[in-house]
């Protein structure tokens, strides 16, 4: 012990040899134990009919002496180098007041069993049959209490045996750092921890971890702060059918619901500090250490703490600092903690930080990962005009969040709205880098208006330019509410699927094309009914494909799925989207699970004709009269006069900027749906800005009126021009 009062301990389980180093507290053995001494011969036992009763005080018999002096081994000695096997779990202990009643038992077999025996021992230690129960250094094998710790004599029913050897605690800390190991977050870790420390090595536990946890080589700026992170102790109530009986309750109840301090500041220079800076665990009973626990516990705690070596105080060390401490306590009426039960403190210690330190960032990565594929898709859909939609993701695994499926609905000019998904090859962070660059491009190339072809082969250029082998399918489909059509174009993607209002579900004919990534090739595209009332089904492969089905057995269960879940709401009546969706997650197996999946559903509502108006302008200076009279005569017969006002202020003042700068037609257009909504077209490209006019100028007013009026309005930009829209409330 040196002078602070902390006593150090080596933290290998051989006993430390003369001349060896100590060796570190946190890996495993670094010295090599001496090499072991061969057994001495045991003598023969003499035979009794040859010696006649020694008198008091005499020396044995001398023909026995003899025949020990001459005697050889019946047999070859056992190897003694050679392993013990270590069991899997934890060394049962037995109940100690069974084996005081039942006595040693009689090997038999044994010749001379009887008469090995002390002469003179008396009472019950002569009839115990134990040998040196009555020797000179049987009192030394004692504690305080006069319990015996090599036996467990003396010890209450139901309390646990201690360890007798360093095979028991070889045998302990296997088995314990086992379980420890078995944890893959933060709390499992702790909990493996508290439970394979408690009854077996201690009463009761409290584990403390830095609050926050540094990750991987992030270095703190703030002060040390622990934190109570969990507590664990033997219940005060056994269940007498497995063994254990209720034991006695101390004088001061240690009481872990008392522990009032659950944040405890650690200052520099203080005892603590200087406890955890030592990294190797300590007993509490010395000054310097018993400072140190009241710091840790605080001023107010309740907790009381046994007297002797029955507290040790461990810190918790990961790779780089300390991350916590651990505290084991033993209660009066069990036998104290030895000197070597330190190096399996300091083994659980180094086995728990270590593994909290690779949970921290592994829940880390994690968090980055989730972060990731969230923000690669889309947080909310789209509410376009003419078409609901309703989707799905689901990871491979809750281990492997990412992956590179994606969907998305961008909405386009003229109130469509293009529908997306895509399959990246893998489902690794790689593959989600790659499809949050392909859907940033599918929704640039969605943004110029371009048909479904052209988008796919842009990206399949945008593919090579990140690797060569950067692959992908993807299906890109684009739905006009008004015209009641569905233009597809396939890129190696699974076929889409299309549920009939009759409840009738097929597979649409979709040229597959090769997938992105491939370069030199074309793609086709097919343009489609799409039935008011009819559902589209878009998907990745994961769905459909696994290794216990192909990918088209995949898409007949699909099929058959869909027509399965539409009669269940009736031929008038589709199924609700959301209850659709999960109607066909359902189909999964429990070994379909080999990809992550995107789903997307769109529900075709559609524009009636009736609640559509459009008409043709040309570019004169009468132009943005006739709208006015146009848009008018369109309100009234929708019923929805108390707009005219409004509107014919609004659609005079846009089309009076496209007239101005247009040299073709400007197209003119009213949706009533629920909103009031209107477009106006021209072949200019350039968008309008929103601009503050200054009281000289005579115009730059019509958008800024536009803003304050509409609920709201947007530029979209064509092939062709340019698309000015703005959204009035219908009441």
């Amino acid at each position: 012990m040196d002078a602070t009062g902390v006593t150090e301990q080596p933290t290998s389980f051989e006993r430390t040899q003369s001349g060896a180093e100590p060796t570190d507290a946190r890996g495993s053995l670094l010295g090599t134990p001496e090499p072991a001494q061969a057994l001495p011969l045991q003598p023969r036992p003499a035979d009794p009919s040859l010696c006649a009763p020694a008198a008091p005080g005499e020396p044995p018999c001398p023909a026995g002496r003899a025949a020990a002096e001459h005697a050889q081994p019946a047999a070859a000695e056992p190897d003694p180098h050679r392993p013990r096997p270590v069991p899997e779990g934890i060394p049962a202990q037995p109940d100690a007041a069974s084996r005081v009643a039942a006595g040693p038992a009689e090997a038999p077999g044994v010749p001379g069993a009887q008469d090995r025996r002390v002469p003179g021992a008396s009472g019950a230690a002569g009839a115990s049959g134990t040998p040196g129960a009555s020797e000179p250094d049987a009192p030394e094998r004692r504690d305080a209490d006069g319990q015996e710790r090599r036996s467990g004599r003396g010890l209450p029913a139901g309390r646990p045996l201690p360890m007798r050897r360093h095979g028991d605690r070889l045998r302990f800390v296997g088995a314990a750092t086992r379980r420890i190991a078995r944890g893959m977050d933060l709390d499992e870790i702790v909990l493996g921890l508290c439970r394979a420390t408690v009854p077996t090595f201690s009463d009761a536990i409290l584990v403390y971890l830095r609050e926050p946890l540094p990750v991987g080589d992030e270095r703190p700026v703030g002060p040390l702060v622990l934190r109570l992170r969990r507590t664990d102790r033997i219940p005060a109530e056994r269940d007498p059918e497995i063994g254990f009986t209720p034991a006695p309750a101390p004088e001061q109840p240690a009481e872990l619901s008392q522990v009032t301090n659950e944040l405890c500041e650690v200052e520099p220079g203080s005892a603590l500090g200087e406890v955890l800076r030592g990294v190797r665990p300590v007993f509490t009973d010395a000054p310097h250490a018993r400072s140190a626990l009241g710091e840790l516990l605080g001023p107010d705690s309740g907790l009381a703490v046994p007297d002797g070596q029955r507290t040790i105080l461990a810190p918790l060390r990961g790779r780089r600092r300390v991350i916590g401490a651990a505290l084991f306590l033993r209660l009066p009426e069990r036998p104290a903690f030895e000197p070597d039960d330190l190096l399996v403190a300091a083994q659980l210690a180094t086995h728990s930080a270590l593994g909290i330190d690779k949970a921290v960032l592994y829940g880390r990565e994690a968090y980055i990962a989730d972060e990731l594929q969230r923000t690669m898709l889309p947080e909310t859909l789209p509410r376009p005009t003419g078409v609901r939609l309703a989707s799905r993701y689901l990871p491979a695994a809750e281990t492997a969040r990412v992956g590179g499926d994606w969907y998305d609905a961008i909405p386009l000019p003229g109130s469509r709205v293009a529908l997306v998904v895509g399959d990246v090859m893998g489902h690794s962070m790689t593959s989600a880098a790659i499809m949050g660059q392909l859907r940033t491009t599918a929704q640039t190339l969605a943004g110029l208006d371009l048909p479904p072809q052209e988008v796919l082969h842009h990206l399949d250029e945008q593919a090579q330019r990140l690797g060569t082998d950067r692959m992908a399918t993807c299906l890109y489909a684009v739905y006009d509410p008004v015209a009641h059509r569905i233009t597809i174009a396939n890129a190696g993607h699974p076929p889409p699927l299309l549920l009939h209002v009759g409840g009738r579900a097929e597979v649409l004919r979709v040229p597959a094309g090769a997938p992105i990534g491939v370069g030199g090739v074309d793609f086709e595209a097919v343009e489609l009914e799409a039935p008011a009332g009819a559902t589209l089904l878009l998907y990745t492969d994961g769905l459909v494909e696994s290794r216990l089905r192909d990918v088209w057995t995949g898409i007949e269960q699909l099929r058959e799925k869909l027509q399965a879940t539409a009669r269940l709401t009736g031929p008038d009546h589709p199924p609700p989207l959301e209850a659709l969706c999960d109607e066909v997650l359902d189909m999964l197996g429990p070994g379909d699970r080999d990809d992550d999946i995107a789903l997307l559903a769109a529900r075709f509502d559609g524009i009636a004709p009736s609640d559509v108006a459009y008409w043709v302008l040309e570019p004169e200076v009468s132009a943005p009269g006739r709208a006015r009279r146009l848009a008018r005569r369109a309100l009234d017969r929708w019923g929805l006069e108390d707009l005219s006002d409004s509107v014919e202020l609004l659609v005079s003042e846009v089309v009076t900027n496209a007239v101005r700068y247009a040299s073709r037609p400007v197209t003119l257009r009213l949706l009533r749906t629920n909103v009031l909504r209107c477009e106006v077209g021209d072949d200019v490209p350039q968008l309008p800005r929103l601009r503050q006019a200054r009281a000289t100028d005579e115009g730059g007013r019509g958008l800024y009126l536009v803003n304050r009026l509409a609920r709201r309005w947007g530029a979209t930009r064509l092939s062709t021009g340019k698309v000015v829209w703005f959204e009035l409330n219908r009441n």
